[in-house]
């Protein structure tokens, strides 16, 4: 598990800068380390450390955080069926729950919260739901089984 830098008040629009860029890229049909690059390039205010762990890390694990998403969604939906601010921000969400240190309940959280304030009146509670799900699923790491000690 790659660790997140410190959690600050400022995560919040950390993980909003994270997410216009990810959105960006995929509207674009452009590599999202390509969009990250050309919008640091003298960003005012300045790209956070966060931003760019969360960028990064989505770029580097999307098959596989997308393969934790379809794995749980309700008969019918498919990834391209979600409305893409939705599709981006669960899949910052599930990066941070599967590769950062970030708690579960904080990533689930703030996704609802920008679920809340950039998507539609239905995506705050289908993002939660999708999310917990992944949550529930995820796999415990060898020796973690209940009753292990350590």
């Amino acid at each position: 598990m790659t660790s997140a830098p410190a959690r600050t008040g400022a995560q919040s629009k950390a993980r909003k800068r994270a997410l216009d860029i990810l959105f960006e890229a995929e509207l674009r049909g452009t590599d999202p380390l390509t969009t990250l690059a050309e919008r640091s390039t003298d960003a005012e205010p300045p790209v956070r450390d966060f931003t760019r762990f969360l960028v990064e890390g989505v770029a580097e694990h999307r098959t596989a955080i997308d393969v934790r998403i379809v794995a749980v969604l309700a008969d019918g939906w498919t990834l391209p069926r979600l409305p893409r601010v939705d599709r981006t921000i669960m899949r910052i969400a599930v990066y941070e729950i599967d590769h950062s240190s970030v708690p579960d309940a904080v990533a689930v959280s703030e996704a609802v919260a920008l679920a809340s304030r950039l998507s539609t009146d239905d995506s705050p509670s289908f993002v939660n739901g999708v999310l917990r799900s992944v949550v529930e699923t995820r796999p415990q790491p060898p020796g973690s089984a209940s009753g292990a000690m350590g």
